[in-house]
């Protein structure tokens, strides 16, 4: 099967189809080429959406990052980032191995068809040379002849022609003569230049022609193999990042797999986890029983001249924040006093009182305090022991350039022609004063830590704290205790009791338990400054509000106030104008 036999004549069906066989390369280059394109595109795109959900460095999202889940979550975005390291591998591989190679053949095949094809015109040019060579000498044979015939009959007209002269007999005979001579050279000439021709066209079409179309052939079957390794090199560059695909995949399932919802339920504990303990049962208030004083309701009421009663680790009138709405049904009996006393002895503490309005106000305005006291007890916990671990771990690390600066010192003191020791004192100097700097800021967040270690409640005695006492068994005075303090918004600071003693007597436990009936306005305030109250005990306020004041300023920063029956809180004292009534009980001059 060979085109030089079988396609002698399709010379320029031959020279269009080997034209589309450079076509087909130059078309399978271009779709390699897009697809590159397209895997570098897709890439891009792949790392782009994995760069867009990394969390943010030094930010609350990366705080997020310690659940299972989101680890898991980071781990797929790290693996999808590899995965389209793979795909910009493919695109790679498909430039480097197929486009520049088959580019650089589609030029070579070029030049050899060219080649080829301009041998085979040549050989026709020859051809077809020899064939007007041959036409040629036939034409002036064809016509020779035809002039020596015109001649002998010309000679035999005029050798019949009994008035012609003999002269002119003669000349027609040798005119006859010449042009027969001619017709014979002319003869030989075509004769010579048909063996010739035919000799030609024996060569063209039974050496040269299959030679050259021997070749073309040759080529055409080079280009469809070349064409077709490079297929297979296409599917080889997919085949050869699948395995490593399977291994960010498998990464992928792995990370699916390490999701443990127990661990993240511990770290939510963990990081929401205050400390507090939780309020006890409410007791039951028994309105039915008659309003009577007993013996020793009268007995606490007498001992106020006299007696001293127990002490309590607390302010003798804390505020009780008002959590419940008020039931504003008609004033009910008061229980014996005796009743609130030893509800009020045994009951565990359900309220905690305001910090004070400055530390509130530093809190709103985004800057915490250096030892977190704005945190619930475990949270604090958790801050300065992570506070101390990076501490620690700065003065290991100044510690260790310490050591590496010692040791070059001492290579310089043997090895004087390798440096100065002298030039690493003030650098030795300096590290010594940083350790000595984090030594001072890490011994003062651990006795933060051990303060709040020694507050929080150990399991054994939880129940103890419950009773909201401070040993007031054993203490009968309780000097500068830190109590436990919930500001509206929930957060946890410690402030030093302003009083050193409290004494405790049956008119202040009155005063304080019997919330039935609402409190008397003792003055009027005007606001200041428009306060959001959105936390529980609080209450919100405009710019210009005329409000009543129930409640003065007990020296936490707070100032109780009323709307109107059913709407009262607490507001910041600076954030208003009190005006107290002179006339009120307990009330005094503030503005």
């Amino acid at each position: 099967m060979s085109w030089g036999t079988e396609l002698w004549d399709q010379f320029d069906n031959l020279e269009k189809h080997t034209q589309w066989g450079i076509d087909i390369l130059e078309k399978y280059i271009k779709f390699v080429k897009e697809r590159t394109e397209i895997e570098l595109s897709y890439a891009k795109q792949l790392r782009n959406l994995s760069k867009k959900y990394q969390p943010k460095k030094n930010s609350k999202e990366e705080e997020e990052y310690r659940y299972t889940a989101c680890k898991a979550f980071l781990s797929t975005l790290n693996e999808m980032n590899d995965y389209a390291g793979q795909h910009e591998v493919v695109s790679e591989n498909l430039t480097s191995q197929i486009i520049a190679g088959l580019a650089r053949y589609v030029q070579e095949v070029k030049q050899e068809r060219k080649s080829h094809f301009h041998d085979g015109r040549k050989a026709q040019q020859h051809i077809e040379t020899c064939w007007k060579q041959l036409e040629s000498s036939k034409r002036r044979f064809e016509r020779d002849c035809k002039e020596a015939d015109r001649a002998q009959q010309y000679f035999e007209k005029m050798d019949a022609d009994i008035n012609v002269t003999k002269a002119d007999v003669e000349k027609a005979r040798q005119q006859a003569q010449v042009r027969h001579q001619m017709a014979e050279d002319s003869k030989a000439d075509y004769s010579s230049n048909l063996q010739k021709f035919n000799l030609e066209q024996r060569e063209y079409y039974h050496t040269h022609i299959p030679n050259i179309f021997k070749k073309i052939q040759e080529m055409e079957e080079r280009r469809i193999v070349r064409l077709g390794e490079s297929m297979k090199t296409y599917a080889e560059v997919d085949r050869q990042v699948i395995p490593i695909i399977g291994k960010c995949l498998d990464g992928i399932v792995k990370a699916a797999e390490s999701i443990d919802q127990n661990t993240d339920s511990q770290l939510v504990i963990e990081a929401y986890k205050s400390g507090f303990e939780p309020p006890g049962d409410i007791e039951f208030e028994d309105y039915t029983q008659p309003m009577k004083r007993t013996v020793s309701e009268n007995s606490l009421s007498n001992s106020r001249e006299g007696k001293a009663e127990p002490k309590f680790g607390g302010k003798s009138k804390g505020k009780l924040w008002p959590f419940i709405k008020k039931n504003k049904s008609p004033k009910q009996q008061k229980e014996p006093l005796s009743h609130r006393f030893n509800e009020f002895m045994t009951s565990k503490p359900k309220i905690h009182c305001f910090r004070s309005l400055k530390r509130g106000l530093s809190l709103k305005l985004g800057a915490a305090p250096e030892d977190f006291s704005n945190l619930p007890p475990e949270q604090r916990r958790k801050k300065l022991q992570q506070k101390v671990d990076e501490l620690n771990k700065e003065i290991q690390k100044e510690m260790d350039q310490r050591e590496a600066i010692t040791k070059m010192k001492d290579v310089y003191l043997k090895n004087p022609q390798m440096g100065d020791p002298a030039s690493l004192d003030h650098k030795l100097t300096e590290v010594s004063q940083n350790i000595e700097k984090l030594r001072l800021e890490a011994q003062k967040f651990e006795a933060w830590l051990a303060e709040v270690e020694g507050r929080l409640p150990a399991r054994s005695e939880q129940a103890r704290r419950q009773s909201g006492l401070y040993d007031a068994q054993t203490a009968p005075t309780v000097n500068n205790c830190a109590q436990a303090r919930e500001s509206p918004d929930g957060s946890y600071t410690e402030e030093q009791s302003q009083e050193s003693e409290v004494k405790v007597l049956a008119t202040d436990f009155d005063d304080e338990f019997d919330d039935e009936e609402p409190l008397p306005a003792i003055g009027t305030c005007k606001a200041l400054y428009t306060f959001d109250g959105q936390n529980e005990g609080t209450i919100s306020v405009v710019e210009g509000e005329t409000l009543y004041v129930i409640e003065e300023d007990k020296g936490d920063g707070w100032t109780r106030i009323r709307r109107n029956e059913d709407e009262e809180g607490y507001v910041p004292t600076s954030y208003v104008e009190v005006y107290l009534d002179k006339n009120a009980k307990g009330a005094k001059t503030y503005i």
